[in-house]
């Protein structure tokens, strides 16, 4: 039987950033884009602490970085040469997790409508469409495919109506 959604658990993101990079492989990211879910499963993550000089924090404390010292789970997103990039906080001030890539599902919240959608928020060079398996093969390419933008996600934390994480488990029911 299926069950309603919810946000994941503050405390599955309250871990150091490598452990929770590995912990969000082959989880769910799933954004509510009009009467759709768009979703993708996340292949490839990246830890980043606040002494490491990739990282943002590294850069120092500003507001449009202030996420990355918010509490665990919370979502600091840049724009990034080729478009905006997710991360999520993690235990530790400054320290995060960049969702660096994904995978397009199909199930029973993203059926084929979702993926066209997809497609036609992420057309390929000349307004071609892109292989599905290298729809959300890079961090700027997954959130243009999920039409996860700056500005209406960063700072936030994920919620069941708009952006969220299905976590591997039991299977879950459809919000709303």
């Amino acid at each position: 039987m299926l069950r309603r959604v919810s946000a994941p658990p503050d405390a599955f993101f309250d871990r150091p950033a490598p452990e929770l990079a590995r912990a969000l492989l082959g989880a769910v990211l799933r954004r509510r884009h009009g009467d759709l879910w768009l979703s993708a499963r996340i292949v490839e993550t990246e830890a980043y602490s606040t002494s490491e000089p990739a990282s943002h924090s590294s850069l120092g404390r500003t507001p449009a970085r202030e996420p990355l010292w918010a509490s665990p789970g919370t979502l600091y997103l840049y724009r990034s040469q080729g478009g905006p990039s997710l991360n999520l906080s993690a235990r530790g001030a400054g320290d995060a997790v960049l969702i660096k890539a994904g995978v397009p599902v199909s199930d029973a919240w993203s059926g084929s409508d979702s993926l066209v959608a997809m497609h036609a928020n992420n057309p390929g060079s000349r307004g071609a469409r892109r292989p599905d398996h290298r729809l959300c093969a890079g961090q700027a390419l997954l959130c243009r495919s999920l039409a996860i933008t700056v500005a209406e996600f960063t700072g936030t934390r994920f919620h069941p109506e708009r952006l969220w994480l299905d976590l591997p488990g039991p299977p879950r029911a459809l919000p709303g």
